[in-house]
């Protein structure tokens, strides 16, 4: 599956151009997503196995990188003068807010089922799991509305992050991941050395913390106190509040910890895919103490076709972080980016093991930079141990 060719001239502004989306009608299966909850539900009706109710982990860890391998990957970009016109297309807009209706069905879905069925714990935790995950991948989804201009686009970002209790990610990443982007200060890019498991706490306590902050100046410049309705982090934590408390009220207090579970597990899956984004990678600091100017360079990237479809081309990372405000379906591949050996799916599950994680991916990182680590963002702990083992210039890459 390619992107497509230019068949001929791109007609007037306005006008539906000869160039054609090869991926047009696949873009669709993002917003199935949430069908994977109703998946689980008829696989344990149609076999009577339990297991089903963890169809999600065996889908995003299973499934997605086997299909990633079979279907492949697409380097192929839109022609530069179909941008405009392929932005302009709602037809893309609706396959993000087709997922939030169907988000909110499978809350639903699972609290009845926690509730209704005779379930085991282990089963409920099951559902619980593949609930997290595919509140998880609405993370993204709200990423990918949260970055746009539209006002209803930003609130269904944060109806999407409400199930997670992670709305402050809707600050902190837009004005504060996409300004300290690979520098020692941003807490959502993970440093050379350092573990997922080392990674979570700092990025989670940091996006927090920084989301807060980031509001309490924005109040101050207004003249408005900190702790008022008009603080962004705590009218997307009131969004959490009502949708867990109209959930409790519905269902009873024994969804809670189901909900709190799931919802660790969701915002989870987001540090995860933050950590693999730009894992080493560093902008580097100028005379003047500024760092230098975001690139292709500070961005690992994937062309895998399912795993981009799924999650609205997030893997072309390098373009979203120079046009924050570009939409999916117009995000382009660079050569200069350095690339991922296999999908998100295939790397959060390598990134779990940081033995194996260290074993393909640090190597990736001294070639990024030629030997030379002291360009990399290496993890303070770890410097002399990195520095140690591969050397300030590695000297397998300089023979």
């Amino acid at each position: 599956m390619r992107d497509g060719t230019l068949s001929g001239q791109v007609v007037a502004t306005g006008e539906r151009p000869a160039w054609r989306d090869g991926k047009r009608y696949a873009w669709l299966f993002g917003a199935l997503i949430p069908l994977l909850i109703f998946a689980a539900w008829g696989l344990v009706n149609l076999t009577g196995l339990g297991l089903f109710w963890w169809f999600g982990p065996i889908f995003v860890y299973g499934i997605i990188p086997v299909l990633d391998l079979l279907v492949g990957h697409d380097p192929s970009n839109p022609p530069d003068s179909v941008l405009g016109w392929l932005e302009q297309d709602r037809y893309y807009r609706w396959c993000t807010y087709l997922f939030l209706p169907l988000q909110y069905l499978d809350i639903v879905l699972v609290c009845w089922l926690w509730t209704h069925h005779d379930l085991s714990v282990v089963d409920k935790v099951g559902l619980a799991v593949s609930l997290g995950l595919l509140n998880g991948v609405a993370i993204n989804t709200a990423h990918e509305l949260g970055h746009k201009k539209e006002h209803l686009e930003r609130w269904f970002a944060r109806i999407a992050l409400a199930p997670t209790f992670y709305g402050h990610f809707f600050i902190e990443h837009n004005r504060g991941h996409h300004v300290r982007v690979a520098t020692p200060e941003d807490p959502a890019s993970s440093r050379l050395g350092e573990t997922f498991w080392a990674f979570w706490p700092r990025t989670v306590w940091g996006s927090l913390r920084n989301a807060w902050r980031l509001e309490r100046t924005r109040l101050r410049r207004m003249g408005r106190p900190t702790l008022s309705w008009r603080n962004d982090v705590l009218n997307a934590w009131a969004m959490s509040v009502v949708l867990w408390g109209a959930l409790v009220a519905a269902f009873g207090p024994g969804v809670l910890p189901y909900l709190a579970l799931q919802a660790v597990l969701g915002f989870s899956l987001l540090e995860a895919v933050n950590y693999l984004e730009h894992y080493g990678l560093a902008r580097q600091q100028l005379p003047n103490g500024r760092w230098e100017r975001v690139d292709p360079r500070h961005s690992w990237n994937n062309n895998h076709i399912v795993t981009n479809v799924l999650l609205y081309h997030l893997q072309r990372h390098s373009d979203h972080h120079a046009n924050p405000t570009r939409r999916y379906q117009a995000l382009r591949h660079f050569e200069a980016s350095p690339q991922l050996p296999s999908g998100y799916a295939s790397m959060i599950v390598l990134a779990y093991f940081p033995p194996l994680w260290r074993r393909v991916m640090d190597h990736r990182v001294v070639d990024h930079y030629g030997g030379d680590l002291t360009l990399a963002n290496i993890h303070p702990a770890k410097r002399d141990r990195v520095l140690a083992r591969y050397g300030p210039t590695s000297a397998r890459v300089a023979a």
